[in-house]
């Protein structure tokens, strides 16, 4: 790749191992250590938010992901443990347990993630629209939680809508949810799944009172984008994979025109390594 992309860092779901040898499997093999961190180095990334199935320290995929998180750290890419259930919402001590596991497989391989990302979504859950409040509360409770966990010179992450900014705080303390959530983080993903910058409607409008947010907290920030498909997205409009490959390095350019100026600010996250080698015709 030439040239400098607005693109830096990417989710990473799926690994390589086949699911005969171990249940997690789901046999994607452009997520082997090697092509992981060939892919990363050849699009300029920075950053891979890393998926960590349960019990990451266990088994072929427990391999795997030791493996991968040391692949990336010897590129030069930093490494963010990534996972999340709701589940967890209401039982704090699997986030911790999954957290714990992860970063022992990524030490016991050699590698050292500087970071946890949590991407829990209560806002997928029925509790959201019955006890909203209530459920608020408890994955803020999570956040504190794991974050407490980390060892030193672990911090954690967490994956926010941008809508989060116009969600009032629960806890009372701050003047909105996202405002709640910058205080238990240590970074955050501005998630703002639109398919273009300008506009209303637009990543640059949605997202804006997000990462302002995020930077006035001095919290490093990422905006992710969206390349899978319209049925997973939830709508043609909440992603690039139309667009093509071209559309999403000028959008995300525009993207990177208006906030990257401000504190914080590390580029814009892509969501995620297989959808977007689909989208670069990458894969067969």
């Amino acid at each position: 790749m030439t040239g400098t992309s607005a693109l830096t860092s990417m989710w990473a779901w799926h690994n390589p191992v086949d699911p005969a040898l171990d249940a997690r499997g789901r046999s994607y093999a452009p997520a082997e250590p090697d092509a992981l961190a060939a892919f990363c180095l050849d699009r300029g990334l920075d950053r891979v938010f890393l998926g960590a199935p349960w019990a990451a320290d266990e088994g072929p995929v427990g391999t795997w992901f030791g493996a991968a998180c040391l692949a990336l750290q010897q590129a030069g890419v930093a490494v963010s443990v990534l996972g999340g259930d709701p589940p967890w919402i209401d039982q704090p001590s699997l986030a911790v347990t999954w957290a714990t596991t992860a970063l022992a497989s990524a030490h016991v391989a050699g590698a050292a993630p500087d970071a946890v990302q949590l991407d829990v979504e209560p806002w997928t859950t029925t509790a959201w629209e019955q006890d909203r409040t209530g459920v608020t509360l408890r994955w803020l409770g999570v956040l504190e939680t794991v974050r407490a966990s980390l060892p030193s010179g672990v911090g954690l992450g967490v994956d926010a809508p941008w809508w989060l900014a116009y969600q009032p705080d629960p806890t009372g303390t701050g003047a909105t949810l996202l405002d709640a959530v910058l205080a238990r983080c240590d970074r955050v993903g501005v998630v703002a799944f639109i398919d273009h910058a300008d506009g209303p409607d637009g990543i640059i409008a949605l997202a804006g009172p997000a990462v302002v947010a995020a930077s006035m907290a001095g919290r490093p920030f990422t905006v992710g984008v969206e390349t899978d498909t319209a049925e997973v997205a939830g709508g043609a409009q909440y992603t690039f994979v139309d667009e093509g490959p071209a559309v999403l390095e000028q959008e995300t350019a525009l993207v990177a025109d208006a906030f990257g100026g401000l504190t914080g600010y590390q580029g814009v996250t892509v969501e995620h390594h297989r959808a977007w080698r689909a989208l670069l015709g990458l894969d067969a």
